[in-house]
């Protein structure tokens, strides 16, 4: 008895990703969460910053003479640094206790490559400055988180729909 096997057909489906979302950019991300960035002058005291951390639910505020040159950043982690040494700084200006060398971002770089810097150098908030160095936005590790959980969403939403016309 001799068996012979039916040919085979094989029908291969493409699944459309919107090649856009998966390099999602910075400037996109800021489109979702506002441009507004919450600034402090160097000479603040670091109790009034504080205040601002509190009142606006914060992790970091940027430091700037006129709002659009960054002269620094002060984070939860740098305030946190100097509790370790007492509490006496708290009337000190924030120029004192900031991170004066920061690092920042532009609009059109992509959100993945935001990812990696922030991983790679541990920081959770990066100024994002536009093409003359002006501040232009601020993103957080949330952010990111948020817009990575999106993406994840989109994808999984978009296999349901290719599972469930299959």
């Amino acid at each position: 008895m001799k068996l012979e096997s039916e040919p085979t057909q094989v029908t291969s489906a493409r699944l459309t990703f919107c090649p856009r979302r998966l390099a999602m950019r910075i400037y996109e991300l800021l489109r979702g969460k506002g441009f507004d960035v919450i600034t402090v002058r160097p000479a603040t005291s670091v109790s009034e910053a504080l205040a601002l951390l509190k009142e606006y639910n914060l992790g970091a505020v940027v430091v700037s003479t006129d709002g659009m040159e960054i002269s620094g950043i002060l984070t939860e982690r740098d305030i946190v640094r100097q509790l370790c040494e007492g509490s006496d700084f708290l009337d000190s200006p924030v120029s004192d206790v900031m991170t004066s060398e920061v690092l920042t971002c532009r609009p059109d770089e992509s959100v993945q490559s935001l990812m990696d810097t922030m991983t790679e150098q541990r920081i959770r908030h990066l100024p994002v400055v536009d093409d003359f160095g002006r501040l232009a936005g601020l993103v957080s590790i949330g952010d990111v988180v948020k817009s990575h959980i999106s993406q994840i969403e989109f994808e999984r939403d978009q296999l349901e729909g290719y599972v469930s016309h299959s």
